[in-house]
């Protein structure tokens, strides 16, 4: 039977409310693949050390995105945190890591994006982003975040699409080719980034909604036990 731990409201009138906390056998698993994460982060400087551009290496979304997702499965390995706010960070990583396996299997798949390694190509944009989007699901946060909130995990996305395009010019390099101008021109990256930018929309209000059932299938689970 799962333990519980009481987490009192800031209302004096309601009653403790008790909380799930995470399985140990749940922790140690996120402990594990974030040493995975971490190991197929590392390997490709390691494996490419050769005129190898950390700057370019950061570049990607995909490499940002599965950073975040490494240190929270780290904090939530080691710490666990129940807040707030650290369930909405949860809540966007898992974003994150949704819209690299989405945009991967649809616009990228068949390109050459420098992960020559098979198992790391597998690791960083197929399992990660599978492992995150189950932990939330199946252990989701009991607090309710809002669609708004869900909305506002965007911003990373979109300071990033902006750090690219200004990084471009200077550098003469785009990370993807869906990000690069010199091939298509800025109004059909313009008309390219709307579409997208609805798609992830559309993505966090899916990832927010499927938490929220999974907390509910929590809650009743653990009020049956």
């Amino acid at each position: 039977m799962c333990k519980y731990r009481p987490v009192t409201t800031n209302t004096a009138n309601e009653a403790a409310t008790p909380v799930a906390s995470t399985p140990v056998a749940v922790r140690v698993l996120r402990l594990l693949f974030a040493i995975y994460g971490l190991t197929a982060l590392l390997w490709i400087p390691i494996r490419n050390a050769d005129g190898f551009s950390l700057s370019n290496y950061l570049s990607y979304f995909t490499i940002e995105s599965n950073i975040l997702a490494v240190i929270v499965l780290l904090v939530g390995a080691l710490r666990d945190p129940q807040s707030r706010t650290w369930q909405s960070v949860r809540g966007a990583v898992t974003l994150y890591m949704v819209i690299t396996g989405i945009i991967y299997a649809v616009l990228l798949a068949n390109i050459d994006v420098n992960l020559n390694d098979a198992w790391i190509n597998s690791a960083l944009h197929r399992i990660l982003p599978l492992v995150m989007l189950l932990d939330w699901v199946f252990f989701a946060s009991r607090h309710r975040i809002s669609e708004i909130r869900s909305l506002q995990w965007l911003l990373f996305p979109v300071i990033y699409a902006v750090y690219t395009l200004i990084r471009g010019p200077i550098v003469h390099w785009y990370p993807y080719p869906f990000m690069d101008p010199r091939h298509q021109g800025y109004v059909a990256l313009f008309i390219g980034f709307v579409v997208l930018g609805i798609a992830m929309a559309l993505m966090a209000l899916a990832v927010n909604a499927v938490g929220r059932l999974g907390a509910g299938l929590r809650g009743r689970n653990a009020a049956k036990s």
